[in-house]
């Protein structure tokens, strides 16, 4: 297969796809095994300081108490309290919590300031 043209200095030839050479097999089952750990899926889980998690309740209780503070806020226009009345009546926890699983407070006031963000101007 190979002649003097080919392999000028007649060395011997091994080819890269040989199972039967060590030096091959090595790099290939390391390689293999970086692929394994890599395909292994860890789903990455963060917690603000170990805060609990809110239940049912204190989003019930946390929401009525954040509408009624920007309604405080925005007391003299009948138009923004309007909108956050519609906001409290249409609310459903268990929609909100499904949307947004595994809480704790400060994740609420962020997900609430940005639903209502819109309401208020």
């Amino acid at each position: 297969m190979f002649n003097s043209v080919n392999n000028p200095f007649n060395k011997r030839i091994e080819s890269s796809t040989s199972s039967d050479s060590n030096k091959h097999q090595k790099p290939r089952e390391q390689k293999q095994e970086e692929k394994k750990y890599l395909e292994q899926e860890e789903q990455d889980e963060v917690k603000i300081g170990g805060l609990p998690l809110l239940t049912e309740e204190e989003i019930v209780m946390m929401t009525n108490s954040y509408i009624n503070n920007l309604k405080n806020e925005h007391e003299g226009n009948k138009k923004i309290i309007d909108r956050l009345d519609k906001y409290l009546e249409k609310f459903d926890v268990q929609k909100f919590m499904k949307k947004n699983p595994n809480m704790t407070s400060p994740d609420f006031y962020m997900v609430m300031y940005n639903e209502t963000e819109g309401l208020i101007k």
